[in-house]
């Protein structure tokens, strides 16, 4: 059996490449006799708007050594596609898609519903032009779509899926608007794997860390007291892949599997992000949320809820404290909870791809 995975591989993200990665490594896991391909499709659009976008220069956070590291990222990502992606060759329309014969088709995970993001949004990843045996779909999410302005090819083409999973409750609501039935809820793909197995190497000094991870518009007043914080407790601050003059180190142009290792050794994290709070969780960290941006309000709280650990956010009045804070949630309650929902995803994909 031909396996293929319809996803965004190639945007420079961590959480993006790492979604992709676990997907295949887990289907081909469950189906170690068929060939599992990660298509290498490219949106000339999405690809080049997200390429450009990449070396925007952010005069506040950003100088010239960290630009440099910003710089050489995406061939970083490239090689770590290389050498851990099993892809096929470029595609750039559905009928290039087709001439590779897969049997099945994997749409997802990660934000490839997000029809409401215009350099993005695209009817093949909702299957319309594919032609195989079986499409189905893992883990996708809307972002922050509206489910009031719902563009024909995604209708035309959810309705043309053998099995349907979401990662999102508005996600589900889009499906079931269309299909009249509520797909099955699923975590999403890196929660799927082993990553204490395929984790880099350290980047980071031997002193203890906080790790921040685009916690973006945080307050200054809070983000002054973190800083105080840290340095009154002999404590470094670095960036997960991400630049500040403010980090104690560049820590930007690195593999996505030392980013995993970032999380794992830190003793605090700040983020705004869904993988953010994703490997956080993964890696049993303390960690605090502020979020700002619309799309990632929606998923970050969808997944927070999921855990039962709702009250991630930062608010106003947020003071941070180590001592007090570094056995806030309960890992033992959390990580019974993953063991549940992973065995019911893989099951999924057993009786989706199977049957």
């Amino acid at each position: 059996m031909r396996i293929g995975i319809l996803t965004h591989h190639t945007v420079i993200n961590f959480g993006a490449f790492l979604q992709a990665y676990a997907l295949q490594k887990a289907v081909q896991t469950l189906f170690p006799n068929s060939e599992v391909k990660i298509i290498n499709y490219i949106h000339k659009k999405h690809f080049i708007i997200n390429a450009f976008g990449w070396f925007w220069f952010y005069k506040n956070r950003s100088n010239i050594k960290c630009w440099n590291s910003i710089f050489k990222l995406p061939f970083t990502f490239y090689k770590a596609r290389k050498n851990n992606m099993s892809l096929t060759k470029l595609c750039f329309t559905s009928h290039q898609i087709n001439k590779l014969g897969f049997d099945i088709i994997i749409i997802g995970s990660d934000e490839v519903w997000n029809y409401g993001d215009a350099k993005s949004a695209l009817s093949v990843k909702f299957g319309v032009g594919l032609n195989c045996n079986k499409i189905i779909s893992y883990a996708p999410s809307i972002g922050n779509s509206s489910l009031k302005k719902i563009p024909q090819f995604v209708i035309d083409g959810l309705n043309k899926f053998s099995e349907i999973s979401v990662r999102d409750q508005a996600t589900r609501d889009l499906v079931y608007i269309i299909t009249n039935k509520y797909p099955k809820m699923v975590l999403d793909p890196t929660f799927l794997i082993n990553w204490e197995i395929v984790a880099g190497k350290s980047v980071t000094k031997s002193q203890d860390y906080i790790l921040f991870y685009y916690c973006d518009h945080l307050p200054i007043k809070i983000k002054s007291q973190i800083f105080d914080y840290a340095r009154e407790h002999n404590l470094a601050i670095y960036g997960a892949g991400e630049s500040d003059k403010d980090y104690a180190q560049c820590t930007v142009n690195i593999s996505p599997f030392e980013w995993v290792t970032m999380f794992r050794n830190a003793k605090f994290v700040f983020t705004g992000t869904f993988h953010g709070v994703v490997f956080s969780i993964l890696n049993n960290r303390q960690f605090k949320v502020y979020l700002s941006n619309k799309s990632r309000i929606v998923k970050v709280s969808n997944l927070l809820s999921l855990f039962n650990i709702a009250d991630r956010e930062i608010t106003s009045d947020y003071t941070f404290d180590l001592n007090k804070q570094q056995n806030e949630i309960d890992y033992k309650v959390v990580n019974r909870i993953i063991a549940e929902k992973r065995t019911e995803s893989l099951e999924y994909l057993l009786k989706a791809i199977g049957q």
